[in-house]
């Protein structure tokens, strides 16, 4: 018997503690919930609810720039003029009047041939000449007394004028018997010496103008719509990395490889150092700018199932923009999106953005 009487007051303790405990809860009820549902009239009110709040973001704007575009070929090179020098006449070399890697100017005496024969060719000529010359003036002052016929008059004309064309083919001849330099240029190295005889076949040596060295490359066909004639290029040796000659792109081809999908390009290279050669192998480095794109920080750039995305504000909301990455650089990215210059687009609290969401823009970024 006490332990049954000791559990019931254990049992009346409690339910008189969960009764206070509630009635202390009912009580509290009241007070929060009197106040609220009567005014001070005693009249029924109803409970506001909550102002909403627009979630602070801070937005960038954004800025249209070009596409950057980088282009390393590998190009070959060649002299802006460039000739192998042939003898115009079969003959016996008397005196040959350059070195190999001498610098000559358009004019100089390289080679000269065994001319005797071109010589009095040309004297006689020259004697041929002065004889008709004297015989048209003398029938020339009968003309008015008509003691010369008119045909012996026509035909004198006629012989002065074949010997002077006589006179000029001689002239020729001599010429062809001395080979000069067409243009100013570094000589290459010869086999010819004097005494040799030689004939319109045989090479005597090159001539190469330096100053500038045309260099062939090919361009893809996906950059042909950003190049332009005038385009600036670096041009480089392989076993230097700076670089060695600038120039400019001077031409492009007509048609692109249905194979290689390239198009040939040709460069104009200054080179008034003399380091370059023609014929050597270059890395040629172009770069061009493309189409202006949207430029956003890259913190803004967010990505999803379909694909990357930006946030910007309009009419004071959040709306979702699709975007293409184009190009990265440091701290922004070029994207192909829906996007204007100076639209504001959410760098910070993107991870609070929802389609149509009320946002307020507190600051604005800096990069």
């Amino acid at each position: 018997m006490p332990a049954i009487m000791e559990t019931a007051t254990y049992v009346d303790k409690a339910k008189a503690i969960g009764a206070t405990v509630l009635g202390g809860a009912v009580v509290l009820g009241a007070l929060w919930v009197v106040p609220g549902l009567f005014d001070d009239n005693g009249t029924e009110a109803r409970i506001a609810p909550p102002a909403s709040r627009a979630t602070p973001v801070v937005t960038g704007a954004v800025t249209l720039q070009p596409r950057q575009l980088r282009l390393e070929a590998v190009g070959t090179s060649r002299a802006i003029r460039s000739v192998t020098l042939f003898p115009e006449a079969a003959g016996e070399v008397v005196s040959v009047g350059f070195e190999a890697g001498q610098r000559v100017a358009a004019g100089d005496l390289l080679l000269e041939l065994d001319s005797r024969d071109e010589k009095l060719a040309l004297e006689l000529a020259e004697v041929r000449v002065a004889d008709a010359e004297r015989l048209w003036r003398r029938y020339q002052r009968a003309r008015d007394t008509d003691a010369v016929p008119i045909n012996d008059r026509e035909a004198a004309e006629t012989a002065l004028a074949a010997a002077r064309i006589e006179l000029q083919r001689a002239q020729v001849a001599l010429d062809d018997r001395y080979v000069r330099a067409p243009f100013d240029g570094v000589v290459g190295l010869t086999d010819v010496e004097p005494g040799d005889r030689i004939d319109p076949s045989v090479p005597i040596t090159t001539l190469d103008d330096r100053s500038a060295l045309l260099v062939d490359f090919e361009v893809p066909e996906a950059m042909l719509g950003a190049l332009r004639t005038g385009e600036a290029i670096e041009v480089a040796t392989w076993d230097r990395r700076e670089a060695t000659a600038s120039g400019e792109l001077t031409e492009l081809g007509s048609r692109i490889d249905p194979v290689t999908r390239t198009v040939s390009a040709r460069a104009r290279v200054t080179n008034d150092e003399d380091l370059l050669r023609p014929g050597m192998s270059f890395r040629v480095t172009l770069r061009t700018e493309g189409a202006p794109y949207p430029v956003v920080p890259e913190v803004s750039l967010q990505w999803g199932v379909d694909g990357a995305y930006v946030w910007t504000v309009a009419d004071g909301r959040a709306h979702r923009v699709s975007a293409d990455i184009v190009q990265r650089r440091e701290g922004v990215v070029l994207i192909d999106a829906d996007l204007e210059a100076g639209d504001p687009v959410v760098v910070e609290g993107v991870q609070s953005m929802r389609e149509g969401r009320e946002v307020e823009a507190t600051a604005r970024y800096q990069p």
